[in-house]
């Protein structure tokens, strides 16, 4: 009964995760983003005490419940494993290997330092929620919507409106590729190796194995009835059971309770230590190879060292070229999302589990290549192609797990100016061609932009940049191409923009019919 829960509970987490990416279309509500604030990492960066409390009280309780059960990417892992299994041909079986130790903490340590250093591109690539959050959004999320546009087709023709279409074009090229390596190289070794990501690669896993080993409840062997068969080692997808000498592993079992179900005799049993098993002579440790501490120490230094100079690479000012044009313009500073602080506050905390970047209803935001540096490599920016920041939708702030875009209420999303608007009259139409537009200024949601008078009685757009609120709308809409007459320049600490006021025209009447 043991795995059977597991497995429904796993399978019930995974599938509301999952989803939860998907939805485009809102089918479940905002508070289902607690199915990204229960994980490790996002729980860490964003200070929550409680939920670090209870996974920490689970694992010591428990084992590494949290990987088996409510990590994405584990499960994802037992997947890929159970389908392995159903192919036809020769029927695949573990067994034992020494632990990764060195190269686990390495793993952990140099994670731990780059961060500290800035470097936050290290911790988002390997924290098994965000990278999953990755593969969703840039691999998965574009073919689901495919089928979708694919399924309203089909259905239109029978006159069923049921479905819509939508965008289903990649938000980034560069997040698809490193979402689709992501996807082969976990892929590939769970196929072949089961949970070998999890027990050298994963920083959350390693943090947790080691509490798992103080575990009140754990997997545990009964000499008196183990015949030293080997079943339950050729069942663990862990490699943690050495069978002939009848230990475990248990800074590296996930608690799957494969081997349960595996042991013909009943040896294997998932309690609390018993009077019965204190009793028997615990066999001989193997011998630890003493490790070269100069060895350790000559490698965390240069990997410090590297990840310093990534901070300063991040950090490193985007020197845009100038150009002889009038008309050309590059943006200097990137805008981060509506409740994101600053740009210093959106890095530290952001790993770029792209949860905001498939719930944004404007398709404003897509993962950055090189804007932030390559530190912020996939950490979401704001552009303006597809759409303009909604004055009234919060959306972004509201799913965030990790801290890195701070909640906010609609009356403090009027007021926070992410950025500021820029106005190049030698790119505006009216300008240029000699005729009316005004397409800014009536798609400005707190008048930043407003016509005044020009010549030959035109008029042109006017800035007030101090209630303007970084929304895009103006950049959206304007119809100079190849560059526009207005775009919104980020702020590198997000401002609160002034109340307007907004301006009444005055009421005129007209006798009869006016003309």
């Amino acid at each position: 009964m043991l795995r059977k829960i597991r497995i429904v509970l796993s399978v019930l987490f995974f599938g509301l995760t999952t989803f939860y990416f998907l939805d485009f279309a809102g089918v479940l509500p905002e508070s289902f983003s607690l199915v990204a604030r229960i994980q490790l990492v996002p729980a860490l960066l964003s200070f929550s005490l409680l939920t670090l409390l209870v996974l920490v009280a689970l694992t010591l309780l428990m084992g590494r419940i949290y990987c088996s059960v409510i990590c994405p990417m584990g499960i994802f892992q037992d997947v890929l494993n159970w389908l392995s299994h159903k192919m036809p041909g020769k029927k695949k079986r573990f067994h034992y290997s020494a632990a990764k130790t060195i190269l686990r903490w390495t793993v952990v340590a140099v994670t731990v330092v780059s961060y500290l250093c800035g470097f936050t591109l290290l911790l988002g690539l390997l924290d098994p929620y965000s990278a999953f959050g990755r593969m969703v959004t840039n691999v998965f999320r574009p073919l689901y919507m495919l089928g979708n546009n694919l399924l309203e087709s089909v259905l239109s023709r029978f006159e069923n409106y049921a479905l819509y279409q939508v965008d289903a074009s990649l938000t980034s090229l560069s997040a698809f590729f490193i979402g689709l390596a992501t996807f082969l190289v976990i892929g590939h070794l769970a196929w072949h190796h089961g949970r070998t990501w999890c027990n050298t690669m994963c920083p959350v896993g390693t943090l947790l194995g080691f509490l798992s080993r103080f575990s009140l409840l754990k997997v545990r062997i009964d000499q008196n009835k183990c015949t030293h068969c080997m079943r339950c080692g050729t069942r663990c997808k862990s490699s943690c059971i050495d069978s002939k000498l009848g230990q475990i592993d248990y800074s590296r079992c996930v608690d799957c309770f494969d081997c349960l179900e595996s042991c013909k005799e009943g040896a294997l049993v998932y309690s609390l230590p018993s009077a019965a098993l204190k009793k028997q002579a615990k066999p001989e440790e193997k011998p630890q190879p003493e490790t070269d501490s100069s060895r350790r120490r000559f490698l965390l230094a240069g990997l410090t060292t590297m990840a310093a100079t990534g901070k300063m690479m991040a950090q490193a000012p985007q020197i845009a070229s100038k150009q002889n044009s009038n008309k050309r313009y590059t943006r200097q500073r990137p805008l981060t999302p509506p409740g994101s602080v600053s740009l210093a506050h959106f890095q530290e905390n952001c790993t770029s589990c792209h949860l905001c970047v498939s719930k944004c209803p404007s398709h404003v935001l897509k993962p950055a290549f090189m804007e932030y540096g390559l530190s912020g490599m996939m950490q979401p920016t704001v552009y303006f192609e597809k759409g303009f920041c909604n004055y009234d939708c919060t959306v972004c702030s509201d799913v965030c797990p990790n801290g890195a875009i701070k909640p906010l209420t609609i009356e403090q999303k009027h007021r926070t100016q992410m950025g500021k608007v820029v106005f190049i009259e030698e790119n505006c139409i009216v300008h240029l061609e000699g005729t009316n537009c005004g397409a800014c200024s009536e798609h400005c949601p707190t008048q930043a932009l407003s016509m005044v008078p020009y010549k030959n009685g035109l008029t042109i757009p006017h800035v007030d940049t101090s209630i303007c609120v970084g929304c895009g709308g103006c950049e959206y809409v304007c119809p100079a191409r190849p560059f526009r007459a207005v775009y919104i320049e980020g702020n590198e600490v997000h401002q609160e923009a002034k109340p307007f006021v907004e301006k009444k025209e005055d009421k005129i009447e007209v006798d009869d019919f006016g003309f």
